[in-house]
């Protein structure tokens, strides 16, 4: 016993020991601190292309963030607030050069009815959440959970959001009054409802909006940044063309206010000015009169606390991969720097952040070399906010409009709709049911739903393996040959005694049943158990059952459940020469 005591402690030592210095070398501090590998090499050439990217992706970063604001039902300034606070976060515990931080629509959408319901405290306390999720989900390296929501939900999440989005900008495209509401089905009664409201000037512009993007974007096709002066300068003037339609509005909005004494657009208004007050996110607030304290604003906020994080997670490894060219994406260290992203932006007055794909294809052509591009869009977003703050008032409503409904139709895989038709109809469900949710009940419960329905159709997908039932006439008697799936689990184990039975009632008393274990790499006990049960019974009934090219675990697992069946294992190249040999034997 001494020797025993005296060993344990030692073990747990080095146990320990050795954990704390694989936590700490310089391996892992360099994969979780990723600026410590492209700093060291960084050169002056990467400082060029790396300023001329993020100047280009800020340009972009402004008028998105502000759209995205306004989606949330938030002032201006906090769509800047959560570009500049990530910008700086991701710099340093980013993995991917070319992904840009920031506030989306999607995530702007899901917390609009909390803001415009409550207040915009709940905006930042939810961005404070989803990091705390985020970073720990990273730390205990739990990445694998998003694996677990396919292609088509996602597709059909993003599509609804785009349209719930799209339908609430209805308001501003018109300048109609009343709420724009806070789901599509809403969204699309309070137009219909106010439609009479509507004026001549903010339809023009927002259209106008639509057209300018539409033609900027094909000015810049076929051009690249390397390319000679003009058609360099003319892929710039494409890159920059949110920035530039915010502008033209906001000259627009000018004159028209000043040639005609008032304001014939709606205007976003006076904005904060300077940059973000630094202090803890929010635990309590209040809402008209009424004080919400923690505990009050987490039943609140309800399953959208623990979606919300999902959806970020999702948004930022999708793009991270669509832009690695083929390169391993280190999901662990995404996890960490998003969750770092959005815990220090909510002491910023930050709103949810994650990768935005557009700023990302903005940074990505621009040519980035490292994550320092995100340096000068920070900068670029703290010029704005310090001196360009005033300027903002003149931003139309329309403009945005138009700008966020480009955006979403870029959102909306239309080619996902005939694949799945052609391909499979099941998952076409899936898209469908989730689209329908999202919809008419919230984006969160519709990307439920959808989880939902597609875990419910795996669990009876695997309860229902493939087992294949053919019949040998033989002289010395019938030889019916099981053939068993891949994986047989414990939810398939009363399919699986139901085939068994149903082929031995078939079978004649001097005929011999074959369970070909060839392609099963898988079973669990109580699937062995069911099984052996079953040939225990029948063979009383002087019945043959065998067991064939069965791999060593799962002969092992048979074993394990019952030793007397040891002598049924029989091996065999294929099943055509096992029968052979039973003719053989005749």
């Amino acid at each position: 016993m001494s020797v025993l005591d005296n060993e344990k402690p030692f073990s747990a030592r080095k146990m320990i020991k050795k954990y704390v210095s694989k936590v700490f070398s310089v391996k892992t501090v360099k994969r979780r601190l990723p600026i410590l590998q492209w700093l060291p090499t960084y050169s002056f050439g990467f400082f060029l292309q790396d300023v001329i990217a993020g100047v280009t992706v800020g340009l972009t970063a402004i008028p998105q963030g502000i759209a995205y604001a306004v989606i949330a039902g938030l002032s201006p300034e906090y769509g800047l607030y959560a570009s500049l606070t990530c910008g700086f976060v991701y710099v340093i515990f980013g993995s991917c050069k070319d992904i840009t931080v920031g506030p989306t629509a999607i995530l702007a959408a899901m917390v609009a009815k909390y803001v415009k319901s409550y207040s915009p405290d709940f905006a930042i306390l939810a961005a404070f959440l989803s990091g705390v999720i985020q970073l720990a989900l990273g730390l205990l390296h739990l990445g694998f959970l998003v694996e677990f929501i396919s292609e088509p939900v996602i597709s059909g999440f993003t599509t609804a959001a785009a349209l719930q989005i799209a339908a609430a900008q209805f308001k501003s495209y018109f300048g109609t009054k009343g709420s724009s509401g806070n789901y599509f089905a809403e969204s699309v009664y309070n137009f219909i409802q106010n439609i009479t409201t509507a004026k001549l000037w903010d339809p023009i512009l927002a259209t106008a909006t639509i057209v300018m993007l539409i033609l900027l974007k094909k000015l810049g096709e076929g051009c690249k940044r390397t390319d000679g002066f003009v058609r360099s300068t003319r892929w710039f003037v494409s890159m920059a063309r949110n920035a530039i339609v915010v502008l033209f509005g906001m000259i627009i909005a000018y004159i028209l206010k000043v040639t005609t004494a008032n304001e014939p657009l709606e205007l976003i208004g006076d904005i904060g000015k300077g940059l973000p007050e630094l202090k803890p996110p929010p635990l309590s607030t209040v809402v008209g009169n009424e004080t919400l304290y923690f505990t009050d604003m987490l039943d609140v906020l309800g399953p959208q606390s623990i979606i919300l994080p999902f959806v970020g997670i999702l948004e930022s490894i999708a793009i991270a991969k669509a832009f690695a060219g083929g390169a391993p994406v280190d999901a662990t260290q995404e996890f960490i720097a998003l969750g770092l992203c959005n815990v220090v932006g909510s002491f910023a007055a930050s709103m949810p952040v994650t990768g935005s794909f557009t700023r990302t294809a903005v940074n990505h052509a621009s040519g980035v070399q490292t994550q320092a591009g995100g340096i000068s869009k920070c900068l670029l977003l703290i010029f704005a906010l310090s001196v360009m703050a005033p300027t903002f008032y003149f931003i139309p409503k329309a403009s945005l409009a138009g700008l966020i409904l480009m955006a979403m139709y870029n959102l909306v895989d239309f080619e996902i709709f005939p694949r799945l038709w052609k391909s499979s109809k099941k998952e076409l469900l899936f898209l469908i049911v989730t689209i329908i949710i999202c919809l008419f009940y919230g984006l969160e419960y519709g990307i439920l739903a959808g989880g939902l329905l597609e875990a419910l159709v795996l669990l009876y997908t695997s309860s229902r393996p493939t087992l294949k039932v053919f019949k040998v006439e033989n002289d010395s008697g019938d030889i019916i040959v099981m053939s068993l799936s891949d994986r047989v689990s414990y939810s398939a184990a009363e399919h699986v005694r139901r085939a068994v039975m149903r082929a031995l009632v078939e079978a004649g008393s001097d005929s011999v049943i074959v369970i070909d274990g060839s392609n099963l790499q898988h079973i669990d006990s109580t699937a062995a158990s069911n099984i052996l049960t079953i040939v225990k019974e029948k063979e009383a009934n002087m019945k043959q059952v065998l067991f064939l090219n069965f791999n060593k675990d799962v002969k092992t697992m048979f074993l394990v459940t019952n030793d007397m069946c040891r002598d049924k294992f029989v091996e065999s190249p294929n099943v055509t020469e096992l029968i052979a040999s039973f003719s053989k034997n005749v």
